[in-house]
Parts: structure tokens; sequence; C-alpha cells
């Protein structure tokens, strides 16, 4: 029978585990950008198939070192799992010269293998515990995945105490700890003897307290983030005067309060160069490192504000009067003071990061003019698609905010990433809360040639027409200035007065009227002058007959984005790719999304890695044995597969759960947890399944699993939308 302090410490060390692997999610989230999710999950893979050759070639010394072997891997975990990140983010990677420096797959290689190394220890120790207790191996594997999938979870309730750095270290010496509990003294019941001296647990348990006052007492730079130099922040901080005033994290994001003195910010997102007005005094609040929002100084005196008037999201409020107003996306509340500015009779604000509000609300709140206290401005701490879904409220102007950084939208860094508020479905939902007359406005940066703008323009088109608008052109319009576009959508058709307006408020600001209905050829391309009006040219054609043509000749991928293809920011063709690299010393690999070619890298690598640590050392194994090679084959194929399905519904899982939970780090906690509890609970349960006789015919008993398996899958197939 396996001692109860060792049994807890494989609980603890694969707690760490898949607490490391959230984390790095997170980590990385800052110090790069959040498409390396993916990449995240295939290392931790790589870690345990490496250890599982490994233990092959070295099985026959287990029986003899089991214990030694067990504490030396855990503690090479606890420490590896702080100094691998902290060397992996010194490497200059940069993904945006991934297909021109023959440096960055090195660098990248190199990272894989890094961050991998920890994964390798604690499979070490997972390995060798089913090795030495073989007996027991369904209570190995339960307390394995129990522990991993409160793991998972635990870590994301300990980023919201401490910060992401911290909580690396906090795992590092949970990794200690599980060595040293596993060397607790404990009495073989069969020999009498002591399974582990005193001496050694001694020394483990010193050991642990000396390495947690060394770490959380390194102050030097290079034990603290590195953030891409090409990130907002890290560029913003280069400028002259530039200084962090305030620093708060969360699993939702690390928040980076900036100001300048010297050089101020003077962010207003495509704002005309007809404006005679500047922007107030501005302080910038930098997610992850990255996505700018600004709160402004607001003394109460409404000329302060005239800038706004002259950004293409002022349009929707020169069609209404006086307009009940759903703003997604509060953020630092820029867009509430141009509701307020246009005589908004009410506005609720939806924001998903409450330490957004809060600096708004209480450190800065004098500096903003209390403006979530406005008695007509009402603050809702949520996601934007749940609130709205859950609403039963209408209204006239629902705006969707600008959320992301123009930056790594630009070079398609966000094509990896599930967003699920510009799918066919969510705008469907916006529409529905729409007042007769209302209007849907969205802002998006123009990217050339365009994507982000027809994609959208796209995606709506569908959604009126599964709405049961049979002319969906009549609905649309489409404005543009020298950086940003404005999309609306009416609850009803555009009126010739309405269209007046917009040609009106257009002439005024130096914005181009890129569609409207009854629009002529003559009308679009006038002052932010194109090679061709490509904007009206897309748009007219996505309302014609051939639309699904255009699409598919396109040189980007603008099809519709739905909930089961949620990938918005996925513009990306490998068709494409060939005539970029051909351009590449003119500039044309600026107009290369990297999404995609980034995935391709890490997925070479990772088969590279894969080959050289896993399958080769295998082949070689299989060269010096005997035995029953068919069995052999048989074995291998079925776990092959087993992991495969595994993986493929757990991905599958996250993806959607991402809709439910509104941020990526929460789907992969709350996935990945009840994943591994109830495959815990499955393996501790397993031992109680018997072949079973069934008509003459042996039944085995991994059938009734494989069964389950199925006919679960089938049920969330049909039951998981509607719910």
């Amino acid at each position: 029978m396996i001692p109860f302090p060792q049994l807890f410490a494989i609980a603890l060390l694969s707690a760490a585990a898949l607490g490391y692997e959230v984390l790095l999610l997170r980590l990385f989230s800052i110090v790069q950008w959040h498409h390396f999710a993916y990449m995240i999950i295939s290392l931790a893979l790589l870690g345990y198939g490496a250890s599982g050759t490994f233990l092959a070639l070295i099985r026959r010394r287990v029986q003899q070192q089991f214990t030694t072997l067990f504490v030396i891997n855990a503690v090479l975990f606890g420490f590896s799992a702080v100094v691998c990140f902290l060397i992996a983010q010194q490497l200059p990677f940069n993904p945006l010269e991934l297909l021109w420096d023959w440096h960055q797959p090195l660098y990248l290689f190199a990272m894989y293998l890094l961050l991998a190394i920890p994964f390798f220890f604690v499979a070490n120790c997972i390995s060798i515990s089913f090795y030495y207790f073989r007996d027991n191996v369904g209570l190995i594997y339960g307390a394995d995945l129990l522990g991993a999938g409160l793991g998972a979870l635990g870590v994301l309730l300990l980023l919201f105490f401490v910060s992401p750095l911290d909580a690396l270290k906090i795992i590092g010496i949970l990794g200690l700890m599980s060595a040293v509990f596993f060397s607790i003294p404990a009495r073989n019941q069969a020999s009498g003897k002591n399974w582990v001296s005193y001496r050694l647990f001694s020394l483990i348990a010193l050991l642990v307290i000396v390495a947690t006052l060394f770490v959380f007492s390194i102050t030097h730079p290079w034990a603290t983030l590195q953030i891409s130099q090409y990130k907002g922040l890290s560029q913003t901080l280069q400028i002259w005067g530039s200084q962090k005033l305030q620093e708060r994290s969360s699993p939702l994001g690390l928040l980076t309060v900036v100001e300048n003195h010297k050089i101020p910010f003077r962010y207003a997102p495509g704002l005309s160069l007809n404006s005679t007005a500047s922007p107030p005094q501005q302080l910038g609040i930098f997610t992850d490192g990255d996505a700018l929002a600004v709160i402004n100084r607001y003394t109460g005196q409404r000329e302060t504000l005239n800038y706004m008037d002259f950004l293409t999201s002022a349009l929707p409020y020169h069609l209404l009067e006086r307009p009940k107003v759903l703003l997604l996306g509060a953020g630092g509340g820029t867009d509430v003071l141009q509701a307020l500015y246009h005589h908004a009779s009410h506005v609720d604000a939806v924001e998903l990061n409450p330490q957004i509000i809060e600096l708004v609300q209480q450190d800065y709140a004098d500096f903003a003019g209390r403006l979530y206290e406005q008695d007509n401005v009402k603050i809702h701490i949520a996601e934007a698609r749940g609130f709205v879904t859950g609403s039963k409220t209408n209204y006239d102007l629902i705006q969707v905010a600008l959320l992301d950084s123009f930056g790594a939208s630009s070079a398609g860094l966000y094509a990896l990433s599930e967003n699920y508020l510009y799918t066919v479905e969510a705008l469907e939902q916006f529409i529905t809360h729409l007042n007769p007359s209302g209007l849907l406005a969205i802002t998006r940066w123009i990217k050339l040639p365009p994507r982000d703008g027809l994609k959208l323009f796209a995606t709506t088109v569908a959604a009126l027409k599964n709405s049961g608008i049979e002319t969906p052109g009549e609905h649309l319009a489409l404005i543009r200035g020298w950086k940003t576009s404005t999309l609306l959508v009416k609850n009803g058709a555009f009126t010739a007065q309405e269209i007046e307006t917009l040609r009106y408020f257009c002439d005024e600001r130096s914005f181009d009227a890129a569609y409207y209905p009854g629009i002529s050829p003559n009308q679009p391309n006038q002052y932010n002058l194109l090679n061709r009006p490509y904007f009206y040219e897309g748009a007219t054609a996505l309302l014609g007959t051939a639309s699904d043509e255009f699409i598919a000749r396109y040189k980007y991928d603008i099809t519709p984005a739905t909930d089961d293809r949620p990938y918005f920011f996925n513009f990306f063709k490998w068709q494409l790719l060939p005539e970029l690299f051909a351009k590449r010393g003119s500039g044309g690999m600026g107009l290369l999304e990297w999404g995609y070619p980034v995935l391709l890298a890490t997925l070479l690598q990772a088969a590279i890695a894969s080959i050289l640590l896993i399958i080769l050392p295998l082949l070689i194994i299989r060269q010096a044995e005997t035995g029953d090679k068919a069995r052999k084959r048989r074995v291998f194929i079925y776990f092959l597969v087993l992991g495969l399905a595994f993986l493929f519904i757990e991905m599958a899982f996250i993806q959607k759960f991402v809709l439910f939970l509104s941020h990526p780090l929460y789907a992969v906690a709350v996935v990945l947890c009840a994943f591994m509890i109830f495959a815990g609970l499955g393996s501790l349960y397993s031992n109680r399944l018997r072949e079973r006789t069934v008509g003459g015919f042996t039944i085995n008993p991994s059938v009734y699993a494989v069964t389950g398996i199925a006919v679960f899958a089938l049920l969330e197939l049909v039951l998981l939308p509607p719910l």
C-alpha cells in the first residue's frame, strides 16, 4: 500500500505542474502575446513524452533508487520552473521576424525546449511512481489527476492575490515542498523499515526553507518580467518623460498606468485632420503591456471634449437624439465621455476587468471628473456578449468600442485568439436588442489592403440575412477616416435625411463614405485617397449575388466569423504567402498576418523535438527488445489515439468555454480542472471494472469507457449550444 505522505506529494507535485502550465498562459500574454497559449500545452506534453522515453531507458534502476530519483526530480522541477522561464524571456525572440531572420526559429526552439524542462522533471516523478507502485496504478493516476485539476483552478485563484511572477515562485516552492512530503519517514508495513531516513527528510526541509528565502529576496532586473520591446508599453516608456504611476494584476491582465508631462498622450484613434481641438491631459492604461486605453482629465467643461466630435465613432450621435446607449468596452471612459458629450440620455457601460473600473472610480476619480458616478451612467462589470444575451433592455445605440491595439492587430497577432464579439451570432443578438430605428456602431482599425472592415461587413450581412432581412444593404452604412472605420447597422432602413446627415458629417471632417444605400461609384474615395475605392468595391460585392465568389478569390480570408469558427482576426490565406515572400525586399512581408506562420513554426519544432526526444530513443529500445511486438504495437496505438482524442476534446471545450466564461484563462483553468478531476475519479474507479461475458462474448472493460466517451461527446454536441 502507498503511504499517504507519498500519495499527497504526488498530488501536490501534479497541482504545481498544472498550475505552472496555466500560469505560463498568463506570463506569455504579458511578455509576448497570448497567441502562444497553444504552445504551452504542446511543450507540457513534450516534457511528459520525453520523460516516458527516458524512463524506458533507465527503468531497471528505478526499483533500487526510487525515493532518491523522486526527490531529485521534484527538487529540479521546483528550481527549473522559475529559472527556465527567467532564462527563456531573456532570449531576443521576435515573432514578427520569424520568416526572414534565421536566428528567430532557433530562439523559438530554444524557448520551447527550456519551458519543457520542468514538465520533464515532474513527469519523471509521476512515471517512476507508476513503475514502483505498479500494483496501484489506478490510485497513483487518481492522485495525479485530482491534484492536477485542483492546481489548474488553484493558480487562477492565486492570481487574484499575487503577481504572476510571485505566483511562479510559489509554484517552484510547491515543487520543493512535494519533495519534503515524499521524504517524510514512514514505515514499510512489510519489512518494518523506514521508507526514507530522517537525515534525508531534514536535508530536504532545510533546502526548501533556504530556497524560499532566496527566491523571494531576488531583486535583480533579470528576475522581473521582460515585456517585449515591440509592445506599446515598452515603446512608450522609451519616450522622454514617461513614467509608471501604478501597476495592478489579476487573471484578466496586468494593468500599467503611465503618465508623461513632457510629451503628453494624445490618444484619439482616427481623429479627423480637420479638427482644431485636441484631447485634454490623459493617463495611459496598458493591459499586458499593450492595448492602450486612456483616462481623460475631465473638469465638467464640455468644450474640453470637442475633439470627440471629430472621430468616426461620433457619427451615430448625429443620427440619433438623446439616445439610450449601451457601450461595450468602457475601459478608461473615453467612449462614455463621448456619449455624454453628445447628450446621451443614459449610458450602460460594460467592462470585463473590474480593476480598470476601480482605477477610474477610485484611484483617479478626481482626474476623471467622477465620470462613473454621473447620474445617467451605470457601470456593469461583465463580459459584453454575456451581458447583452442576458439583458431584457433595448437601446437606441449599441456601440462596440475599439478594444485592441493597432500594432498587434495590424501584425496579425490576434489571428489565433477566439473573439465572440464579432461573430454572426453576436451581431444577431446585438441587433435584437435595438429599439426601432436604433443603431449598432462598430469601430475598427483600418488595415490596407482592407481586412477587418470587409470581414466585419461580410459578417454583418450574414447576420442580417439570418435575421430575415432580405435587403441588408438598406440597413448598412460604412465610413472611414485615415486610421479607423465605423460600420453602422440600423434596425430599419436608412432614410434619405439620415443619408444626407451622414454625408454632411463626412464632408465636414474629411471622412470618406465607403457605403450607404444608394451611394454612387464616384462618391467614395474623396479625401483619404486610395489607388481604388477598395472599401466601396468590397461592400457592394459582398451585397451582390456573387458575394461567395468574391470572398473565395479575395487575397485575405474575409469569411464571416461564427461561434463555431470565432477567429475574426484570422485573415491569413496560404496562397498569399509565396507572393508576399517574393516581395519581402520591397516591404511585402509587412502585409503578412503572422498568427498562422508562428503556429506552423511551432508545430514544426514540436514535431522535430518529438522525433528527437521521444520517437528515436523508442526505436533504439525496440531494436534491442524481444517479446510480443504485435501486442506492444496495439498498446502503443491505443494510447496514441486515446491521447489525441483526449486533447482534441479538451481543446474544443476550451475554445467553446471562452464564450461561456468570457476569458481564455478562465476557460483553460476551468476545463483543465474538470477534465483532470473527472479523469482522476475515473482512474480511481477503474480498478472496479472487470471483464464480462455477454452472449458468449468477452467484453473488455475499456469498451465501457470508450462507449461512455462517445455517448457523452455526442450529447455535448446536441445539448451545449442551447444550454
